[in-house]
């Protein structure tokens, strides 16, 4: 995932920074980094991602139906 596919899928979910925060059990400060390009950790980069799947976001990666990456909402 990244800071363009979060920012999407929080649009998508209609999650504030802090709400995406609370579900991943992550700082608000976590979700503006990533957004921002920041590296983060493997693990926190999951954490979130898996937050915003179960929000109902699934990430296209690149060569799937879309071109490029992005998100999709289920």
């Amino acid at each position: 995932m990244n800071a363009a596919q979060c920012k999407m899928a929080r649009a998508a979910t209609a999650l504030g920074v802090r709400e995406l925060a609370e579900l991943a059990d992550v700082s608000p400060a976590t979700i503006t980094r990533l957004e921002r390009g920041e590296e983060l950790m493997p693990r926190t980069v999951q954490a979130i991602r898996s937050a915003l799947e179960q929000a109902g976001v699934s990430f296209l990666e690149d060569g799937q139906p879309a071109v490029g990456s992005g998100v999709s909402k289920r």
